[in-house]
């Protein structure tokens, strides 16, 4: 084994604490600050550091860190700029928006067939949101049997696809 990654391990085991406590400072996350750490020491043992650079490694440590924050930032920026239509992907084939209807009337007709409260469960749900126990109160029922019946009407919709993709 080489003298060089004997020294830059030693010295990440010297300072490795000391600078996760330093960029977590700095990055508001011990996660990053662990990951930059890392970086730093990958990035450094190319170099021929001993003890007495522990300076540069604080010093590039903190730079690493810095940087992490102002690529989080110009990500969070990029997206924030972006508009619906930017990130809409092309409008589907007339073929495949007619047959998505198909199946639509379909997965409809066959809801038909569960028991009607399970039915109204599973529309209040899944179209327009409300919650376990708003669903409850609309039916007049307890939030246990809502959660059952929205049981049985998931189990309903994973049968009705695994079918329908047999075909």
């Amino acid at each position: 084994m080489s003298k060089q990654p004997s020294a830059i391990a030693a010295l990440f085991l010297q300072e490795e604490s000391r600078l996760k406590r330093i960029v977590r400072r700095i990055t508001g996350c011990a996660f990053l600050a662990e990951d930059v750490v890392q970086d730093t020491f990958v990035n450094l043992a190319k170099h021929d550091l001993t003890a007495q650079d522990r300076g540069f490694l604080v010093q590039s440590a903190k730079n690493l860190a810095i940087d992490r924050i102002r690529q989080d930032r110009r990500r969070r920026d990029a997206l924030a700029a972006l508009r619906p239509e930017q990130v809409a992907t092309a409008p589907p084939s007339q073929e495949t928006a007619c047959a998505d209807r198909e199946a639509m009337q379909d997965f409809l007709a066959a809801l038909r067939g569960l028991p009607e409260r399970t039915q109204r469960a599973f529309l209040l749900s899944k179209l327009d949101g409300l919650s376990y126990a708003e669903i409850a109160d609309r039916l007049g029922v307890s939030v246990s049997t809502v959660e059952k019946d929205l049981m049985s009407a998931l189990l309903f919709c994973r049968d009705w696809r695994r079918n329908r993709d047999l075909f």
